[in-house]
């Protein structure tokens, strides 16, 4: 099975201009898949900025909204996968709104859809709804891919759940800040290891409102490597998902057949 290229675009965009973050989206497509990529994956609410206080909830759009249609006709059009993270207002609940994160397929068909189950920080307690649905999959280029928010990758059980369920390549859109550059570095490198599988991370970067947001964007494999990583600033980094080296790892590294649940009651 041929490995999965994947571009990870660390970009802060245009804080509160929708449509000038879908531009952004559309040049990066057309980018990556000129360098062969199947797969781009965009920061956490990429489409309308992080900081953008009272806008959140004026920007905010159902799953299936017109941004959503937007993303789908840049990925038919440039022929690739894309996954990028939104506010999602819910149709069905008054005032609730989700960090959501979604993955559109080459054709333009929604492939999966995650809402951020575990919220960071006083902002986004303020603003959003946890989700409630752990692990949510779907299969591309022959791979299980599913999807996290940023902070959720930080558990490990989350991402132990995710291994559990068969995950094979984990996105996860972030908007990571200053000073949590250890979890680029070293956290996501060790979760790939630990639960044997790719994890794409792709990060927001420079300052925003009060925040300011780190990038090392990183494509992180089964072996504890980073297969590619971005610098602090506005990139576009493409690195391959590799089924044999997945598999090779898989037998070398046996946590997953070692491990005795029976010990670990006490975890939940």
């Amino acid at each position: 099975m041929p490995a999965l290229r994947t571009a990870l675009l660390q970009s802060s965009g245009e804080l509160g201009d929708v449509a000038a973050n879908l531009k952004i989206l559309d040049e990066a497509a057309a980018r990556a898949a000129e360098a062969g990529a199947g797969l781009l994956l965009a920061p956490e609410l990429f489409l309308t900025g992080y900081a953008i206080g009272a806008d959140m909830a004026r920007l905010a759009e159902p799953a299936d909204g017109p941004s959503a249609r937007a993303v789908a006709a840049i990925a038919a059009r440039h022929g690739l996968a894309v996954g990028y993270g939104y506010p999602e207002r819910d149709t069905e609940q008054h005032g609730v709104l989700y960090n959501a994160a979604q993955l559109i397929g080459a054709e333009g068909t929604t492939l999966l859809r995650y809402r951020k189950t575990h919220l960071f920080g006083d902002f986004e307690h303020h603003w959003f709804t946890p989700g409630d649905e752990a692990v949510v999959q779907t299969e591309l280029g022959g791979l299980t891919v599913s999807m996290m928010i940023c902070y959720d990758v930080e558990f490990p059980e989350n991402v132990r759940a995710h291994a559990l369920a068969g995950t094979d390549l984990l996105l996860v859109p972030t908007a990571l800040m200053h000073p949590a550059e250890v979890v680029p570095e070293s956290v996501v490198p060790v979760r790939a290891f630990e639960n044997q599988l790719y994890i794409a991370y792709a990060n927001r970067t420079g300052p925003e409102g009060d925040f300011e947001f780190v990038g090392l964007s990183t494509l992180a494999a089964p072996d504890g490597t980073a297969r590619v990583r971005a610098g602090r600033g506005e990139d576009l980094v493409v690195g391959d998902v590799d089924p044999a080296l997945l598999a090779a790892s898989r037998k070398d590294n046996p946590y997953l057949r070692d491990r005795r649940p029976g010990l670990y009651g006490s975890l939940v």
